[in-house]
């Protein structure tokens, strides 16, 4: 009979939730870079868009989550990115803005963080 730890348990958890974020993150890159290649009017930006605006929307929920066990600062600088993200997205679809390089590298930078 096989007897776990509740800490390896929950560290399993948070690997898996990791890969998945990190899987999301790679997904939201990918759909940008074709956005990017596309323009801010094309339907891959209005894609890329809508995606990373669920993305982060799902993320800073969890982020604000009292029970999320990341602390409490570095909760805070991933929710303040999360908001300028989802911020310059709206730019992106106000054509106001086609700033992908710049969501392209932050996306990128908060996916590598999490290997």
């Amino acid at each position: 009979m096989y007897r776990f730890s509740y800490a390896e348990i929950l560290g399993d958890s948070s690997a898996e939730g990791r890969d998945e974020e990190r899987l999301a993150l790679d997904h939201a890159i990918d759909l940008l870079t074709r956005a990017q290649a596309n323009g801010p009017a094309s339907p891959e930006a209005a894609q890329a868009v809508l995606y990373l605006q669920k993305l982060w929307g799902f993320l800073i929920r969890d982020l604000s989550d009292p029970h999320n066990e990341l602390a409490e600062t570095l909760r805070g600088n991933l929710i303040s990115i999360g908001l300028w993200v989802i911020k310059e997205a709206d730019q992106i679809v106000q054509e106001r803005s086609s700033n992908f390089a710049g969501l392209i590298e932050v996306n990128r930078s908060i996916r590598d963080g999490l290997m």
